[in-house]
């Protein structure tokens, strides 16, 4: 059996040690040491961690720290003896403070895991959340029961590559281009349903030299030929977003609990990032 610094290399084991690699690659620079008494505190990568436990484990932010005492050698890959673990309301508190680019930078770390096939496809879906505070959802118009929430997957691997969030809520077509410009170096062919219906879309993909597989609503004779090619071209796999969706909610919970909306994008991508780790760890050891 595999060894390392952890002794008998576990999947816990191994998914500190990514989940750690990862949260210090996010924050620009060296590392700044794990705790710093005094004003500084927790560095940011300790608490992207924690965070990461807290996807992994399942537990509410009391039941982690508590788990996490008990796991000296999780608590050693973050630099930390079992004494010197952050109360749970500082992990609560200092996840608000840092800068959504730190959590999407583990997510970004989490794809290059993987060796990305041909297809990929982008699906949106609304993911529940916990009643905000009536003081919290009168102050920011925040009515909406549900998150939307539009995922990149890669149709080969199953990887998330990007997440994005919006408490309205946006037609497809809008949020599309915005994810997809993100991840243009990792896209060979694009998937989606009709909803992404959008001339202005295919002609940016194919300028990008990207295959768009997006049907037409109302085809006509000729945009159905073109829609049965689509079909022949790999279509069929936008349905591996779905599969996708129905793997987060029953892995990592079906409700949001975080009270703000920030905070519920913050735990989405984590989650993301969380999901690839875990299945690129599972794949390691078949």
């Amino acid at each position: 059996m595999k060894r390392d610094g952890f002794g008998v290399q576990t999947k816990t084991a191994r998914f500190a040690k990514t989940v750690v690699t990862f949260a210090q690659k996010a924050v620009a620079g060296e590392p700044a040491p794990a705790y710093r008494p005094g004003k500084e505190g927790y560095a940011d990568w300790v608490i992207l961690a924690i965070q990461g436990f807290k996807e992994y484990l399942g537990h509410d932010y009391r039941k982690l720290m508590d788990v996490l005492r008990e796991m000296p050698r999780v608590a050693e890959s973050l630099d930390l003896t079992v004494e010197t673990l952050p109360h749970f309301s500082t992990v609560c508190a200092r996840k608000q403070a840092i800068p959504m680019a730190r959590w999407r930078a583990i997510l970004d770390a989490s794809v290059e895991l993987y060796e990305l096939g041909d297809v990929q496809a982008i699906d949106a879906t609304g993911v529940d959340r916990v009643q905000a505070s009536q003081h919290y959802a009168k102050r920011t118009d925040y009515t909406f029961e549900a998150v939307k929430t539009t995922l990149l997957i890669d149709c080969e691997t199953s990887a998330i590559l990007d997440i994005h969030c919006s408490m309205k809520q946006p037609h497809d077509t809008q949020i599309g281009w915005q994810v997809l410009v993100r991840n243009l170096d990792d896209l060979t062919a694009v998937a989606a349903d009709k909803g992404y219906d959008w001339e202005q879309l295919r002609t940016r993909l194919r300028a990008e030299h990207i295959t768009p597989l997006i049907p037409k609503r109302d085809p006509g004779f000729r945009g159905w030929a073109r829609n049965l090619l689509i079909h022949d071209r790999g279509y069929n796999q936008r349905s591996n977003a779905e599969s996708v969706f129905f793997g987060l909610r029953q892995r990592y919970g079906e409700t949001l609990w975080a009270r703000t909306w920030f905070g519920q994008f913050r735990e989405l991508v984590m989650k993301s990032a969380v999901r690839n780790i875990e299945r690129a760890l599972e794949g390691s050891t078949r």
